[in-house]
Order: C-alpha cells, then sequence, then structure tokens
C-alpha cells in the first residue's frame, strides 16, 4: 500500500512538509510506503474547462500535474498539505488540484481518486486554518473518497519548520492523522481480500437549475 503526500507549500521543505514528514513517519510504522510530492514553483494554469482531458485522460497542460496524475494510479490514499495564504489555500495548490481532480475523475477516462482515501494537512502562523480545511476538503467530498480525521483538525502553527516541530498538540495530531489513515487503508485491504467490492456506480444525472 502507498501514500502520496502532496506538499502544496512555496517551500519544499517549510512547514507544510514538516507536518507531511510526521504523518510519514506514522504510515512508515505501518508498513505503508509513503511519497511527499511537491507541486513546485513554476506557475500552475487554472482549468479552463476545455474538457479534452475527457479524451485524452490528461490535462491539455502538461505540466506538474499530470505527472502527479500518473503516480495517483498506484497510490492507496492521499494526504494534500497547504499553508495558508489570506485565510485560504494557496492560489498554487488550488490550481494543482482543480485540474488534478477533473482531468483524473470527472472529466478523465480514468479516475485515480474513486473510494481512496485522504485528508487535508493545513499549515498557518496563526488563523485562517478551518477556512483552508473546508476549502480542500472539498475536492474529496465531490469523488466519494472517505475523508480521514484526526483527534483535532488536521492542522499545525508556526512560521518556520522549528516553530511547527514545537507545537507538540499539532505534532500529536500529524501522529495520529498517519496511524488513522493506516487502520482505514488496512479496513479496505481487509474487506477487499473478502470480496467486498466497491458499490456500483450510476451515470451521473447532471440538473441545471434553469426552466
Amino acid at each position: 500500500m502507498k501514500v502520496l503526500l502532496v506538499n502544496g507549500g512555496p517551500h519544499q521543505n517549510g512547514c507544510v512538509n514538516t507536518a507531511l514528514e510526521e504523518v510519514a513517519k506514522e504510515l512508515n510504522k505501518e508498513n505503508i510506503e509513503t511519497e511527499i510530492f511537491w507541486i513546485g514553483l513554476k506557475p500552475i494554469a487554472g482549468c479552463i474547462a476545455c474538457k479534452k482531458c475527457a479524451e485524452t485522460g490528461k490535462c491539455v497542460f502538461d505540466d506538474i500535474v499530470n505527472e502527479f496524475v500518473d503516480k495517483a494510479k498506484d497510490a492507496d490514499g492521499f494526504i494534500f498539505g497547504s499553508p495558508v495564504h489570506y485565510a485560504g489555500a494557496t492560489g498554487a495548490i488550488t490550481s494543482f488540484m482543480d485540474r488534478a481532480f477533473y482531468s483524473a475523475s470527472n472529466g478523465g477516462k480514468a479516475d485515480r481518486f474513486l473510494f481512496k482515501p485522504a485528508a487535508t494537512v493545513i499549515s498557518a502562523r496563526r488563523a485562517g486554518t478551518t477556512a483552508t480545511y473546508d476549502q480542500l476538503n472539498k475536492y474529496f467530498g465531490i469523488n466519494q473518497m472517505p475523508i480521514i480525521s484526526s483527534r483535532y483538525w488536521n492542522m499545525v502553527h508556526g512560521a518556520t519548520p522549528e516553530d511547527v516541530r514545537k507545537d507538540e498538540e499539532g505534532m500529536q495530531i500529524m501522529r495520529i492523522l498517519g496511524r488513522n489513515m493506516a487502520y482505514y487503508l488496512k479496513c479496505i485491504e481487509a474487506g477487499r481480500e473478502k470480496g467486498i467490492n466497491p458499490p456500483e456506480q450510476e451515470k451521473t444525472t447532471f440538473t441545471n437549475f434553469i426552466r
């Protein structure tokens, strides 16, 4: 089993990465493979609603998003991390997730996310964490992904990685999150071994609120 952890922060070894590493340590203790995927610093275009991904199975912008989506097919679970910018997720991770989730689920040919557990990790110096947490969890809810929680909302506080490591409660939340993710992945695996399959999917019905 493998969990793909996405660092949506501008610093590869910054506060978000510090939190994700703490989660990864617990997953590794449970013999679950992990990979921290940094989205980098290159500009990430937003979705332009061209719907080419429905034809090709990949986004028309061939960048870090397609690289991630290709890796996502082999992942069993996901954790997306973002710092707080103006009480919300960064512009980069928002564009990244808009395109990744559309091209690899509802809009694309192959669903990379359906029924796979996912979680959000938020880092902030002071505030805006719960708004950002709510924002990113919506991607999972629309794709029928079990949302993994911890003992508190999945957040850490600090202006530097050193500060984050001093956030004892935040670090504990990350460890519990890792163990909870491992538990759900093992439950899914056990169910699969017993022949319990995901529910049958209905064809999507779109209703527009226009008469």
